[in-house]
């Protein structure tokens, strides 16, 4: 490590020893940056630094970009520089050219900060501009004297009866502009897009930002203060006074740029709109949910870009061109055209993934999907995909067990709910059903294999842009096992672990699930975000009911042989992500789970249980090590390692916290805290020996494992690569828990991902 560090210096004191400015022309200086000083002594600090920084980013050009105060690459262009070898071309792309300080004009800097200030109610702002000169290097200084900053004292709207000046007024109790705030031209510009998105919702169609005047008075107000006057512009084109109703509705799904003509006269009257498909290429009903707009109707942008996102959420299709037009037979009537170009309609995708867990399993995934996009020409996607996987471990306790897997999954997806009754929705997003059936081999080599086959029946839908449903009617799972080894068998009795004989258990699950999600993480300018997901899922409820089934009792009930699962399992995760600065975010997660058996069950499935440790979770500890609670394996069953893999639960819980800093250009770094287990709801005692301290009690707290680390994250952007590096501080078997020390540290597990944790 300290001669990594060694390495890292000198080539550091290299680089910088290499001055950039010996390669610059006669006479000239490398230009290094603007400051910015504000020199108003009664602005509060707080504003001051804002405004600053603000200020510092407008001059230009730009200097030459730096990492650790180092200009790489412009060295990178000085070294290879009218070198004609390819070596020298390649390095000379990947450098930038000297920012030189003759191409800085100061003047017109200091008019951009001037105009700057003043669209930021500093109407009497100056600034001056100067410069630090060293040597071969040169710095552009602002001084800026911003004087006071004038505050809105009153807004007027229109006050004529006329139907756009009366809406205009209408819609003023919303207004971006407050008296009592400052002076904001980027304010009074959104402010004419606000009153231009509102009209639109009354039929204003022809109306535009542009069409609104916002006048400034400051010699009525008072000291530094202004009255601003909304008023619609004189000249405003008579068409923007008027509202405009629907007429008819024509969707062409079909398009392409060598259509020309409009072909109305073989238009096809389905509900209130017209289809233009000469080819019959997708049934008419499919646009039933799609048109907001109906005849009659004032015209609204929402049901206008509504109609636009579910035209693409459809499927088929790639793009969607729009118009309006003045009807014929009324000129305060708009008729709608939709001209829709499809994707491809069959299409072939292959993938590949490379994938490296903490349980030192490396292994490849490939998959092959045929996608039919309008299977049956009602816009149904039809999938049918081919997957083939392989883990190798290499080292630990279970290595030459390598893990196969093949399966098929095929899927048909339509863009609506399948339902008896009609059911609408009235948001952007379509609902959708989805029909899924799959089957699944695991071979795990000297071991056993697995048979899964599941189906379901499920609908999803989009409440709003931040809330999600899906509704699973009925899930059915059904696992066997087959050719389980005599090795894997004797490995069940010599470790006495219940876990290892409930992977090969026959499972059956059957019913319904329904799972909640909220986000609005996708707003990253809000400093702190928030990701929910709530799910329940059912097994065997209803018919365990009927049936009486009673395991304890000696009441088991099965269907074609197998003893079907009862239980209720609710999970929930929460994350909480608050940004520190532009680039810096605390990232934090809980996971609470509970799997709750009765009747024909007395432990949940293997396939439903919760696993913790591993590069998602516990990033300390090895993957499904962890667990249940304080159980710990006899030294005689494990040979000293203290592991046996596949430790799962019924009850989980888990808590992570994680500092992301960004370091320099695509490096990002981490520093994590994690917390976790898994209990049984009851004991387990099938086996001989059971697993003590595994059931959950009121004192889980104290069976809580713990780890910390470090982590780096590369951006890549089409990917996230991340390296952990996490070791133990807290194991709850052991008698001293806390365990922070030269052999914590030696036990450290690297974890290799893609992508984030959480």
């Amino acid at each position: 490590m300290s001669r990594h560090l060694s390495i890292l210096f000198l080539l550091a004191l290299i680089l910088s020893a290499c001055s950039n400015t010996k390669y610059l022309p006669k006479n000239e200086k490398l230009y290094i940056g603007a400051k910015v000083n504000i020199l108003d002594k009664n602005m509060p600090k707080k504003d001051a630094k804002a405004l600053k920084a603000e200020l510092e980013e407008l001059p230009r050009p730009k200097p030459n970009a730096s990492i650790l105060g180092l200009r790489v690459k412009l060295y990178l262009y000085n070294i290879s520089k009218g070198k004609k070898n390819f070596v020298s071309r390649f390095i000379n792309k990947r450098g930038e050219p000297p920012v030189l300080w003759s191409s800085v004009d100061e003047d017109h800097n200091s008019k951009v900060l001037t105009n700057h200030l003043q669209n930021e109610s500093y109407f009497r702002a100056q600034v001056t501009p100067d410069s630090i000169i060293k040597k071969q290097r040169a710095m552009a200084v602002y001084n800026i004297l911003a004087g006071p900053s004038f505050k809105i004292k009153r807004v007027v709207f229109p006050t004529d009866s006329d139907s756009l000046d009366t809406a205009v007024a209408g819609i003023s109790k919303q207004s971006f502009l407050k008296p009592g705030d400052k002076y904001n031209l980027d304010v009074i510009k959104n402010e004419r897009i606000r009153i231009d998105a509102k009209l639109k919702e009354e039929g204003f169609y022809y109306f535009s930002p542009d069409d609104i005047l916002v006048q400034i008075d400051s010699t009525n107000a008072g000291p530094n203060m202004v009255n601003l006057y909304e008023t619609v512009k004189y000249e405003t084109p008579d068409k923007a006074w008027d509202i405009y109703t629907m007429d008819k509705t024509y969707i062409y799904p079909r398009y392409s740029l060598k259509d020309t003509s409009a072909k109305l006269d073989s238009a096809l009257h389905y509900n209130d709109y017209y289809v233009i498909d000469p080819r019959k290429t997708i049934h008419p009903y499919v646009f039933q949910n799609v048109i907001a707009l109906h005849p009659g109707e004032p015209y609204n942008r929402t049901d206008h870009s509504q109609a636009l996102s579910r035209f693409i959420d459809i499927g088929p299709y790639k793009y969607v061109k729009n118009k309006f037009e003045i009807s014929d037979k009324d000129t305060l009537k708009l008729n709608a055209f939709y001209y829709l170009t499809p994707y491809p309609k069959k299409s072939l995708r292959f993938e590949t993934v490379l994938r490296t867990t903490s349980a030192n399993y490396n292994g490849t995934q490939v998959n092959i999907s045929w996608r039919n996009r309008n299977a049956f020409k009602g816009a149904e996607l039809l999938t049918v995909t081919l997957m083939g996987s392989t883990d190798i471990q290499f080292g630990g306790n279970s290595a030459g067990n390598n893990v196969y897997q093949v399966g098929v999954q095929t899927s048909l997806t339509w863009p609506r709910f399948i339902t008896p009754m009609r059911v609408n929705t009235n948001n952007g997003f379509l609902p959708r059903t989805r029909l899924q059936l799959e089957y699944d081999l695991t071979n795990r080599v000297n071991l056993y294999t697995l048979n899964s086959f599941s189906a379901s029946w499920a609908y999803l839908w989009k409440q709003d842009i931040h809330i999600q449903h899906e509704l699973t009617a009925f899930g059915f799972n059904y696992v066997n096992a087959a050719n389980v080894t005599k090795l894997y068998q004797d490995s069940i009795i010599h470790t006495r672990n219940p876990s290892l004989k409930h992977v090969i258990d026959n499972q059956l699950t059957f019913g319904p699930s329904y799972s909640y999600t909220y986000t609005n993480t996708m707003e990253n300018y809000k400093q702190n975000t928030y990701y929910f997901n709530g799910k329940v899922g059912l097994s065997g409820n209803i018919l365990g009911l009927v049936t009486g089934a009673d395991t304890l009792h000696g009441k088991a009930k099965a269907i074609f042989g197998t003893n079907y699962a009862q239980y209720v399992k609710l999970e929930s995760e929460m994350r909480f992500y608050h940004k520190i600065s532009a680039n810096s975010t605390w990232a934090n997660r809980l996971i609470v789970g509970a799997g709750l058996t009765y009747g024909n069950s007395t432990i949940m499935p293997y396939s439903q249980q919760f696993f913790v440790g591993g590069s998602n979770s516990l990033r300390g500890f090895r993957a499904r090590s962890i667990g249940p609670g304080s159980y710990f394996p006899d030294a005689s069953i494990t040979h000293g390692t203290g592991f046996i893999p596949d430790e799962s639960g019924d009850i989980k819980i888990e808590a992570t916290t994680e500092f992301r800093p960004k370091l320099f250009s695509i490096v990002y770094g981490a520093i994590f805290l994690d917390a976790g287990n898994v209990w049984l709801l009851n004991n387990n005692n099938t086996q001989p020996g059971g697993q003590p301290g595994g059931a959950f009690s009121k004192n889980f707290l104290k069976d809580m494992a713990v780890d910390a680390g470090l982590g780096l994250r590369f951006d890549l952007t089409v990917l996230v690569l991340r390296t952990d590096l996490g070791f133990p501080l807290r194991k709850p078997w052991l008698d001293k828990k806390w365990v922070f020390d030269e052999v914590s540290l030696r036990n450290s597990i690297f974890n290799l991902a893609i992508g984030y944790p959480f």
